[in-house]
């Protein structure tokens, strides 16, 4: 389960000064249209970016992802269009979803179309045009593709067609299966099985050497993990028709906390040869793979191994020409070792190092190490968390990253030497901050926002230095200034067991502190997630403060960038202390001479939903009305890789499970509660909320509940969205 954005209404912080460029004329009322429909507050942005070999260009997206567009990082002007599709109107091609350049930039992989399965995976078709000959090729003329990857030498193409790999041959026009022995839910090559997906963030499970003759791969035995059902009826936008009489079974591959996972095993194809060997991780089955990466060496695979409580991360140097393996990192925790380190593993071109963050202080730091496992150095210290690495510049001798130094709220860029001696900030404003470095880091393009400040890009020299904005979201000033919505202001306060929270608080546009406010509470509150963040966006919030509510958001404990401590206090008891600390805020709340204390009530989506749940049964009363939107309702319901995580097995945490599973705590519901599920949500079940639902009958606790057909756990498709929150604003004001 990660943190669950809702395309739409992506959750806001704002700062305590209003944005100085907004007039002080009468405003214009936001509707539910104006950001659900007519995307009024939608921001621009720089799409599709990517440097080039050269490290001088880049190339963006442009005309609804139709153009195709290469520009100069030391003036930002375009230079060229290199492909516009409105010249191959017959290509049956509509737009570029996404795209890779050949290493000679001769030829572009081009992801034409979208078909998803799940979060990450998807099925699409694969397109190869030939810029000098101005001409497509598809990869493929036997099926969709997944995961699509130019090989490095730029010749090959390896893909995942129906659980099996597959290499097409650019030049030649040929294509090879790898693999023969995939089966839906049975056996995957190269594909992460749903959990894995879900819970370790990716979804591509295979990698090229860098001499393009060998291609890694992992192995899914799916065979003893339970299968989940599901019902597919008709439905609308999309309309099954062929299950309008006799709904149809959707049966997939789903370990539920203490549960059986895939066996996972590491196996190396030889493309010279074409012989397949499997390589040797360890003699322990009930483990994870959650990344395979090959060092600079085209001769040794990197494979991470984790064990099932994921206390226990261990980098494997994986002989690919023989499969034998020695441990050239090692790391335990006494909690678990949180996923983001795992995308932070970079290997140096001078193969001699590795980078990898870890929480070996008690903070998310850059540590340095030779290629043998000894630790060179801790390149970042302090009382703050690094929350992104961008790479190495060996020319400079320099590492880039993200950090949250200034404030948990915020988030910088810097760069930091070799020595770790010399540090340097590289974002002038405050707010946040995020990077796309070119190839050769001369230059990046900085992405800035604030909780008064749309989304503004900026051309940068390496030291900071900026060029010029690319994209500074003038129109959308204009219609914040013509709508003067009220924007996020952030606050602290201390809890009864002296603990400080973060939050931000929407007051009406006309508030006015002589009279009393009805407050909403929105919160996510799940695991190293963070709402309480000094960055823009702007939707239902905004809007339902413009209704006359005051909205407020609190980061519980459990939440991100202030420290491992901090982090993971929750370990073992998932949403005791987040639903202590969201009573707490809705009593401080309660406490403000303008809010009138009866009538406080509290949402959130996915684990927000979880957390809301949790407080209408547990808060005594303090709140009137709750909204939860496909909560986890008990732990046991839920996968096995995100629970175990926190909690590990049920069988070893019964107490842990059971005392802070809403299920178990029906009988003590006070006030309102609403619940909304998809019945087709693979994620978060419906079996969560109907089996509560089912406790709170039994129990004699009236409560309302809307069940949405065939809608996975986004909770979208035709006006499903517009009818969501239309229910949820009329909830509010018929019951609050």
């Amino acid at each position: 389960m990660k943190k669950f954005l809702i395309s739409v209404f992506v959750l806001v912080i704002s700062l305590s000064v209003p944005f100085k460029g907004f007039s002080q004329d009468k405003a214009k009322p936001v509707t539910l249209e104006d950001i659900l429909k007519k995307r009024t507050f939608a921001s621009a942005y720089v799409q599709g970016i990517r440097s080039m070999n050269d490290g001088l260009h880049y190339t963006t997206l442009s005309d609804y992802n139709r153009k195709l567009v290469k520009s100069s990082y030391k003036t930002g002007q375009e230079v060229a269009v290199i492909l516009d599709l409105n010249e191959f109107e017959d290509s049956g091609i509509k737009m570029i979803v996404d795209y890779e350049f050949s290493a000679g930039e001769d030829k572009i992989l081009i992801q034409a179309d979208y078909e998803p399965l799940y979060r990450r995976s998807f099925k699409a078709d694969y397109y190869i045009f030939d810029i000098q000959a101005r001409k497509f090729t598809p990869l493929s003329a036997n099926g969709k593709q997944q995961l699509a990857t130019f090989s490095p030498d730029r010749t090959l193409v390896a893909f995942v067609r129906d659980n099996n790999l597959f290499i097409a041959d650019i030049e030649g026009g040929t294509e090879k299966q790898i693999t023969t022995d995939g089966k839906f839910n049975e056996i995957i090559n190269g594909a992460p099985d749903w959990v894995y997906e879900e819970e370790f963030s990716f979804n591509k499970a295979f990698d090229w050497s860098p001499d393009s003759k060998k291609l890694a791969y992992i192995k899914f035995d799916e065979r003893k993990v339970k299968m989940f059902n599901m019902t597919m009826f008709q439905g609308q936008k999309p309309s099954i028709d062929e299950n309008a009489l006799y709904p149809a079974n959707s049966q997939f591959k789903y370990p539920k906390a203490g549960e059986d996972n895939s066996l996972v095993s590491v196996l190396v194809y030889n493309l010279e040869s074409g012989n397949t060997l499997r390589v040797n991780v360890g003699a322990e089955t009930d483990i994870y793979l959650p990344r395979i990466r090959f060092t600079t060496d085209p001769s040794a695979l990197a494979v991470m191994r984790l064990n099932r409580l994921q206390n226990k991360l261990e980098v494997l140097n994986i002989n690919a020409q023989y499969g034998t393996a020695t441990v050239m990192y090692k790391e335990e925790n006494a909690r678990y070792i949180i996923e983001d380190n795992f995308d932070n593993l970079q290997f140096l071109p001078d193969g001699k190092h590795f980078v990898i963050t870890s929480e070996l202080d008690g903070w998310s730091h850059l540590y340095l190490y030779s290629i043998d496992g000894t630790l060179v150095r801790q390149l970042t210290k302090g009382n703050f968390d690094v929350t992104g690495f961008y790479g190495y510049d060996p020319a400079n001798k320099l590492f880039f990253y993200q950090a949250a130094a200034v404030s948990p709220l915020q988030r910088e860029i810097y760069s930091v030497s070799f020595d770790g001696k010399k540090t340097r900030k590289l974002s002038a404003l405050a707010g946040t901050n995020n990077a796309d470095f070119s190839k050769t880091f001369r230059y990046f393009i900085n992405r800035y926002s604030s909780s008064a400040t749309p989304p503004v890009y900026s051309l940068c020299e390496a030291n900071g230095k900026e060029i010029r904005v690319l994209e500074d979201n003038a129109a959308l000033k204009a219609v914040i200034n013509e709508y003067k919505p009220s924007l996020k202001e952030f606050f602290t306060f201390t809890t009864s067991e002296d603990v400080t929270l973060n939050g931000w608080v929407i007051y009406p546009p006309d508030f006015d502190r002589s009279k009393k406010y009805p407050v909403l509470m929105d919160q996510y509150s799940g695991p190293n997630s963070q709402q309480v963040l000094d960055n823009w966006s702007f939707g239902f919030d905004e809007y339902m403060a413009g209704q006359g509510y005051i909205v407020m958001c609190v980061d519980p404990r459990g939440t991100g960038a202030r420290g491992e401590e901090f982090r993971k206090m929750t370990y073992l008891q998932l949403g005791k202390y987040e639903t202590i600390d969201q009573i707490e805020a809705a009593k401080y709340a309660a406490s403000l001479p303008y809010v009138d204390a009866g009538r406080i009530a509290i949402w959130g989506w996915s684990y927000g939903g979880f957390i809301s749940s949790s407080c209408m049964v547990k808060g005594e009363g303090v709140f009137k009305a709750g909204i939860a939107v496909a909560p986890v309702t008990n732990w046991r319901y839920y996968d096995n890789i995100y629970t175990e995580r926190f909690m590990r097995k049920p069988q070893d945490n019964p107490d842990g499970y059971d005392r802070n599973s809403p299920l178990f705590f029906a009988g003590n519901l006070q006030g309102k509660l609403l619940l909304i599920h998809g019945t087709a949500d693979d994620n978060v079940h419906v079996q969560n909320t109907l089996e509560f639902a089912e406790r709170l009958v039994q129990e004699n606790k009236q409560f309302d509940m809307m069940l949405y057909t065939n809608r996975n756990h986004s909770i979208f498709g035709g006006n499903t969205r517009m009818h969501l929150f239309t229910l949820i604003e009329n909830y509010l004001r018929e019951n609050l």
